[in-house]
């Protein structure tokens, strides 16, 4: 593995000039290199915050705390590996740089098995990112899941967030919960992993013709990262979701994704096309007509989250 060092002491430029360094230098190497520089180790104060001038041996350093250099890996589309001790005060720090084609983003096969068994998607755990779950549970808590007898999830593909409920839910047995999907190999792999459970069952379909299935009405409807797919019409699917697949007294949980996943890594930020940056836009209008679309079917609606914005649904009329 190649490591560019930089012989500098980070501890004493401002942000902004360290970002145009790096830039600089992470331009020049290639996927899986890595950028080591010295800085001030974080653990020698606490209860300070970033920007803290602190003296040692009569020099003068800047703090930072570990989360702002595990921010600023990825704005620089890199990996923050373990850092070294280098002595009590000071730790050098390591960037990896992320390999852009290792993403599901940049798959280019069908869209069928762009999320299918053997795809980059299939890799992703999003249950294991604590950004992801601890929105989520929020969630799931906010609609009281227990109480919402028959629950859907659209786009489920090999089931994560039934995981999650499974986990949170006190009286699972009672409930019942249908996932579907377009993907063939992503419910055959769901249904292999709920296969214990005899209140879980998988469908493959196309949720653009949804109605078409004459569905009874759900008391939860689930759909993370799924409505803002190409393929679908966004506003018309919603407020079809709403008028013929949600009980007037039910609720929602909607996920949104603020991030994409880069080679084993989470990375904020939505993305458009023709854009080089995180350009979050178009998140939000899908968001806020998600929020203001419930409002005026009289449910109250939350907005929470971070690489997933969550919007939460409850009715009123359940109350």
């Amino acid at each position: 593995m190649h490591n560019v060092l930089i012989m500098q002491n980070f501890s004493t430029i401002p942000m902004g000039d360290i970002i145009n360094i790096l830039q600089e230098q992470i331009q020049t190497i290639s996927a899986q290199e890595t950028v080591s520089f010295k800085v001030l180790n974080p653990d020698i104060m606490s209860n300070v915050y970033n920007g803290t001038i602190i003296s040692i041996n009569n020099q003068e350093y800047i703090y930072r705390g570990f989360k702002s250099w595990m921010e600023l890996a990825q704005q620089m589309r890199c990996k923050m590996l373990t850092p070294q001790l280098l002595d009590e005060n000071f730790i050098l720090m390591r960037y990896q740089k992320l390999n852009e084609d290792a993403s599901f983003h940049a798959a280019d096969i069908k869209k069928e098995e762009k999320y299918g068994e053997a795809s980059i998607f299939s890799q992703i755990h999003k249950n294991e990112e604590a950004s992801f779950i601890y929105y989520y549970k929020q969630a799931l808590k906010n609609v009281n899941v227990d109480k919402r007898l028959r629950i859907l999830n659209l786009g489920v593909n090999s089931g994560d967030e039934f995981e999650a409920l499974i986990k949170e839910s006190q009286n699972f047995n009672t409930l019942e919960l249908l996932g579907i999907d377009y993907c063939s190999s992503a419910i055959k792999r769901a249904e292999e992993k709920f296969q214990k459970y005899k209140n879980i069952k998988f469908l493959e379909y196309d949720i653009n013709h949804l109605n078409d299935l004459n569905l009874e009405k759900f008391d939860l409807i689930i759909s993370i990262g799924t409505l803002q797919s190409s393929n679908l019409e966004y506003n018309k699917l919603l407020m079809s979701i709403v008028q013929n697949q949600l009980k007037r007294d039910g609720a929602m949980i909607l996920g949104f994704p603020n991030c994409r996943w880069i080679d084993g890594e989470m990375i904020y930020g939505a993305r458009v096309k023709n854009y080089s940056f995180s350009e979050m836009g178009l998140l939000y209008k899908d968001v806020i007509f998600a929020k203001k679309y419930l409002q005026q079917k009289k449910f109250r609606v939350t907005l929470t989250g971070k690489d997933y914005i969550f919007v939460t649904a409850t009715s009123i009329l359940a109350i």
